[in-house]
């Protein structure tokens, strides 16, 4: 099982650089992750290529494009019960998530 969390808000992409964007992931106040999306393998330009050749773009869909380096794995770290994850972007504000137990 994955998560993709996302906010209440999208935000139109006349308003953002796709390039320019800084994304930053926080556990427990840890920076795990900060990095400018300059620096991705694919530029979004690239994604929005790729995708729309094998599937139908609909306007205000999002497209996921992955993250900086430093996942759960690269500190042998799995998240735990109230753990506080906040994910941020330039601009777009910070989203914080509590994580919870799962059903045993």
């Amino acid at each position: 099982m994955g998560m993709a969390p996302t906010g209440p808000f999208l935000v139109p992409a006349r308003f953002v650089s796709p390039v320019t964007l800084r994304v930053v992931l926080r556990l427990n106040g840890d920076v795990l992750q900060d990095g400018p999306t300059g620096d991705m393998i694919f530029d979004v330009a690239r994604l929005i290529e790729y995708a729309s050749a094998i599937t139908e773009l609909c306007p205000g869909g999002p497209l996921m494009t992955g993250n900086p380096a430093g996942n759960g794995a690269h500190y042998n770290r799995c998240l735990q019960p109230d753990d506080i994850l906040e994910g941020e972007i330039t601009g777009l504000g910070i989203q914080r998530n509590r994580c919870v137990a799962g059903a045993e």
